[in-house]
C-alpha cells in the first residue's frame, strides 16, 4: 500500500511539473513585481490548466500527508 501511495505521489509531482511548465505566458520574475504584462483573465485551455495544476497540487498534499501517516 505504501508503494502505490509513494509511485502516485511521484506520478503526480511530474505532471505538476508538467502543468507548470505549460503555463509559462507572463509568469516571470518580473512580472511579481509589475515590471511585466499588463493583468488578463485566463479564459479557455489556460484557466483549465490552472484550476487541474491547482487541484494536483491539492492532492499532491493529501497523499503525502497519507504517505508520511503510513510509516
Amino acid at each position: 500500500m505504501r508503494e502505490f501511495f509513494l509511485l502516485l505521489t511521484i506520478i503526480i509531482s511530474l505532471l505538476i511539473v508538467f502543468f507548470i511548465l505549460i503555463q509559462g505566458r507572463g509568469a516571470g520574475l518580473g512580472s511579481a513585481w509589475g515590471a511585466g504584462e499588463r493583468y488578463q483573465t485566463r479564459r479557455g485551455i489556460e484557466k483549465t490548466v490552472l484550476w487541474l495544476t491547482s487541484f494536483l497540487v491539492f492532492l499532491f498534499l493529501i497523499i503525502s500527508l497519507i504517505n508520511l501517516l503510513l510509516r
